[in-house]
This record gives C-alpha cells, structure tokens and sequence, in this order.
C-alpha cells in the first residue's frame, strides 16, 4: 500500500513539473517574438515610446516619453488621437518636427506620422 502512495505521489510531482516546463517554453518563444517585432518595426523607422499625461499647469497634458541613448526626453504630439491619451500606453510611432514655439518648457513639439499600440 507504501508503495502505491508513494508512486502515486512521484507520478503526481513529474506531472506538475512537465506542465511548467510547457509554460517556460511558450514564455520564451513569445520574448523572441516581441523582440523580432520590435526589430522590424525599428528598422521601418518606428520609435518606442511610453504617453505621459499630466495636469500639472504650464505642462503639456500629453506627452510621449522616449528613452535614447542619453537618457529620457519627450515630445509633444499636437494631432495625438483620444484612442491614445492613456498614462502609460505603449506605443510605436513616426513623427515629424514642427518649427513652432513649444507649447510647455520639458517637450519639443512633433506632428504624429503613424502610432500604434505596442504588444
């Protein structure tokens, strides 16, 4: 009877461990996914930024914060759509400059080319 009840518990721990190696395994093919995405739409021109509102006066109430290779900066989307004005999305987007005065002192002002949300 021992050693029924200890089979039965060996058998029970194997099972749950080949399920969580299956998880690991999908984690890993879906990273390697994102980041073959991430190169395609970086080689297309596409930038990663993160939208940042605020209601702080005298600041832009939206923002794209982007992460170069000096450190953080942002830009001022002036045609950024509703769909989009959410703290904290994830987005690729294109851009253009704008040569008009800034409208708040921590952002440059840009024209949104393409946006879209990132995975």
């Amino acid at each position: 009877m021992k050693y029924f009840a200890t089979l039965f518990i060996l058998f029970t721990l194997l099972l749950f461990s080949c399920n969580t190696t299956n998880k690991s395994v999908t984690n890993t093919s879906e990273n390697k996914t994102q980041m073959v995405d991430a190169k395609k739409m970086i080689e297309a021109g596409f930038l990663e930024g993160v939208i940042v509102t605020s209601k702080k006066e005298g600041d832009c109430p939206i923002t794209i914060q982007v992460e170069g290779k000096d450190g953080a900066y942002f830009l001022d989307p002036i045609n950024i759509t509703e769909e989009y004005k959410i703290d904290g999305e994830q987005v690729w987007f294109t851009f253009g400059g704008l040569r008009m005065m800034n409208r708040c002192e921590k952002a440059n002002p840009i024209s949104i080319i393409e946006i879209q949300k990132r995975n």
